[in-house]
């Protein structure tokens, strides 16, 4: 009953791939090339205290009457920040739907890596929790949607999971789009030849990463470790574990994945994940923790690549999951489009 009511978001406008992006590299690829103008909106910068001593740093755009509206919680992906184009994207169409959006830097992204000592990884759901805690005490939100891209995505729905039949009244639903659902499965299949080049994208940026956090905190990072890395893996092992109080690679991955916690959400939920994704996995999106739960809705196209879903479409429509997020939270508000 749940997930016919929550697809409609899915079926009335199902994605067509640009002709000239039928590819889930090429795809993937025009989500981050494609030319994109916003209008100039005056932001606030806000930080949120997630816990003793670590704070992140927020962008929010806030519509005149704000506790009227839903507010949108938006989370990047791995390497990502506040300003990415897919989360500058889905505040657009939000706002215009309007919504409020709250576009999250996790902890060290969109440089603020002086406001923490620690590092982030995909396990960090407390701090997306701790965001909307606020967000609904302090500031008397009480219509929250959440939304999470790639690593994003799998913090989301973790959170939701943890929450389960305790999440606030105020937490009306979330989506994931392109969810990190299996981490393991998912740094595995970055070891693929064919996707050599995001592998060496994301360890640049995880070793720019460490050598910024050794120069603010010299006594807690040992740059040495630098110089054996090869892959997102690698980092895990190296920095993420350790840091991170898990075991190994392996642990981290076993206790910060998505997948085990989605049985136990209790909101709506929309996750969106091409078959063609070349990052991240599709085959987790197959497995009964998903496809049991039916406060889950999935939106599975066979192209779009990751956080990517360049359409056939013009104007508002090029970019379909980022209106499939923006109708996502009409649905669930209520709004129209004003």
């Amino acid at each position: 009953m749940l997930g016919h009511r929550y697809a409609r978001v899915l079926v009335t406008r199902p994605f067509k791939p640009h002709p000239l992006l039928t590819g889930g590299h090429t795809q993937t690829l025009a989500g981050w090339a494609w030319p994109r103008r916003f209008r100039a909106y005056p932001d606030e910068t806000r930080l949120f205290k997630v816990e003793p001593g670590v704070h992140i740093l927020a962008r929010c755009r806030w519509q005149e009457d704000r506790k009227n509206r839903v507010t949108l919680i938006l989370v990047h992906g791995l390497g990502g920040n506040a300003d990415a184009p897919y989360m500058l994207g889905a505040t657009h169409l939000a706002y215009r739907a309007g919504a409020n959006v709250v576009r999250l830097n996790q902890r060290n992204c969109g440089g603020t890596e002086h406001l923490t000592p620690t590092l982030y990884h995909s396990g960090m759901s407390g701090d997306l929790a701790a965001v909307m805690r606020e967000l609904v005490g302090f500031d008397e939100l009480n219509r929250v949607v959440v939304a999470g891209f790639s690593m994003g995505g799998n913090l989301a729905l973790k959170m939701a999971g943890e929450m389960g039949e305790g999440a606030p009244p105020a937490l009306l639903g979330l989506c994931a789009v392109s969810p990190v659902l299996d981490l393991k499965e998912t740094a595995t299949n970055l070891e693929r030849p064919s996707n050599y080049l995001y592998q060496r994208r994301f360890v640049r940026s995880l070793r720019h990463l460490v050598e910024r956090k050794k120069r603010l905190y010299p006594t807690l990072y040992d740059v040495r470790g630098l110089e054996h890395l090869r892959t997102v893996r690698d980092f895990d092992e190296i920095y993420t574990a350790p840091h991170g109080s898990f075991t190994d690679a392996d642990d981290y991955y076993a206790r910060s994945s998505a997948l085990p916690f989605v049985p136990r959400i209790r909101v709506p939920s929309l996750i969106v994940h091409a078959q063609d994704d070349p990052l991240v996995p599709f085959k987790p999106m197959l497995r009964l923790e998903v496809s049991r739960n039916p406060m889950v809705t999935t939106a599975t196209p066979l192209h779009g690549g990751h956080v990517a879903f360049v359409s056939a479409e013009r104007n508002e429509g090029r970019f379909w999951a980022e209106e499939r997020l923006a109708e996502f939270c009409r649905l669930l508000s209520g709004a129209t489009l004003s």
